[in-house]
């Protein structure tokens, strides 16, 4: 599932030749992605200016002059291609501008097309419940003290809880935990003030490397232009089970399930 540096690559792909753009056509190929697209997509799309690009989360923001947003999710499989050579049957929304076409493609359709009043935004339903940014000025070692105060469950599932910090995922979560030296089965009320301390900055310095490097292309993730990202070539631990932890301190990476998904740390250096 593309994750948040992966949107943050799309949108700023898209942002490069749609911002400031009119929308001249917009076709629908199919009646749903995740669920029905809005049945004013069309009409409130069509012949609109694209006042900017931005992203919240795991989700891509376009504004529009018409005093509204459209939002997309990529799901598991989603991507936008600008100006493909070829059609995809699973160009499910095309989007035309004088200058270029845009296509949304999603293979298993688990992604989603909104759109909603822009003034009433911070009020949609699943923006209402997502915690802070964790590449902005709410996010902090306090913020994740309050937050976990109490909680048994491991910090690498209440990591992954968007109401806790918005837009982490699987791959960002095991590669900051490593970053940190804190166990990902360790108890969430039981991290010490200094393990947050490092946590923070490893959150951010590792969702920051990924978005210079342009995305993880694990499977069906590319950026719009095409490009892949290459930021799996500099993964510490995940998808490194049984070979060595860059630390030379004789730890091996291990793999366990947690949640559902699999996590991978090294038993030797995190605590």
């Amino acid at each position: 599932m593309p994750e948040l540096p992966e949107v943050e690559t799309t949108v700023r792909g898209l942002a490069r030749f749609l911002e400031g753009a009119q929308i001249t056509r917009v076709v629908l190929n199919r009646p749903d992605l995740r669920r029905p697209f809005p049945p004013e997509l069309v009409q409130v799309m069509t012949g609109a200016q694209v006042t900017g690009l931005s992203r919240r989360a795991k989700y891509g923001l376009i504004h529009l002059d018409r005093a509204h947003t459209m939002i997309f999710h990529l799901g598991m499989s989603g991507r936008w291609r600008i100006d493909p050579e070829d059609p995809d049957r699973h160009d499910h929304l095309v989007i035309e501008t004088a200058h270029n076409r845009f296509a949304l493609c999603d293979p298993r359709r688990f992604g989603s097309v909104d759109l909603v009043s822009s003034d009433t935004l911070d009020e949609w339903p699943p923006f209402v419940r997502l915690g802070p940014e964790p590449l902005g000025p709410g996010f902090s070692a306090a913020h994740l003290k309050a937050a976990l105060a109490g909680k048994t469950q491991p910090i690498k599932l209440c990591l992954l809880d968007q109401a806790i910090v918005a837009g982490l995922g699987n791959i960002y979560v095991c590669e900051a935990l490593w970053r940190a030296r804190i166990h990902p089965r360790k108890a969430a009320g039981k991290v010490t003030r200094a393990q947050l301390e490092r946590l923070v900055p490893a959150i951010r310095e590792v969702l920051e490397a990924s978005i210079r490097d342009g995305g993880s292309t694990l499977r069906d993730y590319a950026a719009p232009d095409g490009e892949l990202g290459y930021f799996a070539t500099r993964f510490d631990v995940y998808g490194r089970t049984g070979e060595s932890c860059r630390r030379d301190d004789g730890g091996k990476i291990r793999r366990i399930a947690q949640g559902g998904r699999s996590t991978w740390y090294c038993a030797r250096c995190q605590r």
